[in-house]
């Protein structure tokens, strides 16, 4: 385990830098100009050559990522053009409030997808097996922004059930997560019932029925977990599938989180800013998909990590 674990971090350290590479380069080489923003248009070549020269911006492009990566060996992302603060300090201020979305998305999407996908697996080719599969199939093509807009427009605006934006309490979280965790259950759902399906046809739960026990615990206990090792994949890739896929439902919805914050600083040209936030969003893809791999052996002991 130990062996695995370390080669694997030595694989995330070398997708992370292939990441900034290209993170960089598309910042960089994007048109536009974040001296624009900060001067004006009414100054002198002096002064913006001037200005230029204090964040760096007018040596050559490797020269910048070569300064950009030292910086960020040390911890340190940066300061923020626009705002004039250490970006470590904006993003952290900003984390939790995605974080925050992003399990409780995660948390609603299992609580539905697991049900549903059991139930339909066990009545396989009836009315309620496509039923549930024209719902799943009608949430995996609904736009996340647009389903945000409709629960707005209805729940929030119509309803007058929650408020329409802001943050702070549970009743500001709910429609947000609400909007992730449905999208991300239709695509859950199905993919519980193809799993069931295949445990089910297995011997050792046709054993287990013929011994009388009830199907309530050949079903949780014996067809369940095995069921669970391709969802854990999924889930692996959805940890930071969900932090990245909250930027949308943020701007919807006005929550001061990091998507919200990177999309301010791309219209702003905050090379900084954007490069820190998106080293976070790709370090928690990357973690994900180490501790998919790691549940793996915790699931099913026959699956070992070499």
């Amino acid at each position: 385990m130990l062996r695995y674990f370390v080669r694997r971090m030595a694989f995330l350290v070398l997708t992370l830098l292939g990441a900034t590479i290209v993170i960089f380069s598309m910042l960089h080489l994007a048109p536009g100009d974040p001296i624009d923003l900060i001067v004006g248009p009414n100054v002198t070549p002096e002064v913006r050559e001037n200005i230029r020269h204090q964040y760096g911006l007018d040596r050559p492009l490797a020269v910048q990522y070569l300064s950009f990566m030292k910086s960020l060996l040390h911890g340190d992302l940066g300061n923020s053009i626009i705002q004039h603060k250490p970006v470590s300090e904006l993003i952290a201020e900003r984390f939790f409030v995605t974080l925050e979305l992003s399990l409780t998305a995660l948390f609603i999407s299992f609580l539905i997808s697991i049900p549903i996908g059991i139930k339909a697996a066990l009545k396989r080719n009836t009315v309620t097996d496509y039923a549930l599969m024209a719902l799943s199939l009608i949430g995996i093509s609904m736009p996340t922004f647009w389903f945000g807009l409709m629960l707005l427009y209805i729940v929030a605006f119509k309803l007058r059930f929650f408020p329409i934006s802001g943050y702070g309490t549970w009743r500001h979280l709910f429609l947000p997560a609400l909007t992730i965790g449905i999208t991300d259950a239709a695509l859950l759902a199905r993919m519980v019932r193809s799993s069931m399906l295949e445990v089910i046809r297995q011997d050792y739960i046709r054993t287990a029925r013929s011994k009388g026990l009830p199907e309530r615990v050949v079903i949780n206990r014996h067809a369940l977990r095995n069921a669970l090792i391709p969802i854990i994949t999924l889930l692996g890739l959805r940890i930071g599938g969900v932090v990245g896929g909250s930027v949308v439902v943020e701007i919807v919805f006005a929550r001061p989180g990091l998507g919200r914050l990177m999309v301010d600083s791309i219209l702003a040209r905050d090379y900084p800013v954007v490069q820190g936030v998106m080293v976070v969003l790709t370090t928690c893809i990357i973690l994900g998909n180490l501790l998919a791999d790691i549940l793996y052996a915790v699931v099913d002991p026959r699956i070992k990590l070499k």
